[in-house]
């Protein structure tokens, strides 16, 4: 049976086990994360309102829609506030997921998943498969959520019973709060609004799988990394938080540590999006810190294309011949191959 990051944590060991301990080039820029979170100075993620994002008056419309742009363009994530999702629905959200993780590790294990036989949905922590051999502080429970006729229900948390009933509203509501951002994301790149929702897949196609990330206590923070750097492969991912800090985004070369925003959702643009804008909007590098005191957990949800029907490339009235493509056409199969092995040939390299 794996190892569960939990178990270690609650184990009471004072030193992290070495495949926990990140390559020293890393270990200089993690910090504190609280006395990160503080920080007054520097650049900050931003916020955007969206109250007006529908506005009757054509004038506050455009400019809420424009914020959500600029901060596309520039960074590739923001906070979302009244995002339309009631903080009702978000609280038993978070109540279900916690309840899961609350636990006993013997009856998660019920729900464990099978990396090796390709059956990713369920509990898991990360496997040392990569070239490196890294692991990061962290459990999780994967699943599809939408469409709903494409979800396995028999791999759903049975406990609490709360869980299945506030997944699949959560579920529908973002699946509309993806397609208003995918209209005012393609109306910002001068095209029809449907545009980039159809690219992605429509509402048959597209699948929304919730990743609830679980960073338990870790004795060593400052060696430690959550989730490593990396890109999100998705369209577009939306993450909720248990308000405990933890995410960084790599902006003009320097870690800046995510506010924790009451009652907002997170959103990133994902590579498929970078790639069908040539690059006009940005998938940003981001990580994971992890801390002493406090339990952190996410619920980050990845709205992704289907894996072979649709090939990703820069959309046609994007490319111009002072903007040629960035980026070859591939699959979103191919596309997570291609970073795969990209990865694994840099930790070779770092070896």
């Amino acid at each position: 049976m794996a190892a569960r990051v939990e178990s270690l944590s609650s184990s009471g060991i004072l030193s992290i086990p070495k495949e926990y301990i990140r390559p020293q080039e890393e270990l200089t820029s993690i910090g504190n994360v609280f006395a990160e979170e503080k920080k007054v100075e520097g650049p900050q993620v931003p916020t955007i309102d969206l109250k007006e994002v529908d506005c009757e008056d054509e004038v506050v419309r455009e400019k809420c829609r424009e914020k959500l742009v600029s901060a596309a363009k520039e960074w590739g994530v923001m906070h979302l506030v009244n995002h339309g999702i009631s903080d009702d629905l978000i609280n038993r959200v978070k109540k279900a997921g916690k309840d899961f993780f609350d636990l006993p590790v013997e009856e998660k294990e019920k729900y464990a998943n099978d990396q090796a036989e390709g059956k990713i949905q369920g509990y898991g922590s990360k496997l040392a498969n990569n070239a490196s051999g890294q692991l990061e502080w962290e459990d999780y429970f994967f699943h599809l959520i939408f469409p709903e006729e494409k979800r396995d229900l028999s791999i759903w948390p049975k406990t609490p019973t709360e869980y299945t009933e506030a997944t699949s509203e959560y579920a529908r509501q973002l699946r509309g709060l993806a397609t208003k951002m995918l209209s005012v994301l393609s109306i910002g790149l001068g095209l029809e609004e449907g545009r980039l929702e159809k690219e992605v897949g429509g509402l048959e196609e597209l699948l929304l799988q919730m990743k609830i990330n679980y960073y338990p206590k870790c004795p060593q923070p400052e060696l430690a990394l959550g989730v490593e750097a990396h890109t999100d492969i998705s369209a577009l991912t939306f993450i909720l938080h248990n308000m405990v800090p933890g995410l960084q985004l790599f902006y003009q070369g320097k870690w800046v540590t995510a506010k924790c925003v009451p009652n907002s959702i997170i959103m990133h643009i994902g590579d498929t999006i970078e790639i069908l804008s040539n690059g006009k909007y940005k998938s940003i590098l981001h990580r994971g810190l992890v801390n002493k005191e406090k339990v952190r957990i996410s619920w980050a949800v990845f709205c992704e294309p289907p894996k072979e029907k649709i090939i990703l490339k820069p959309l046609s009235e994007l490319v111009t011949e002072t903007e040629p493509a960035q980026y070859p056409p591939r699959t979103f199969a191919q596309h997570i191959e291609h970073k795969l092995f990209r990865k694994n040939q840099e930790a070779l390299l770092s070896k």
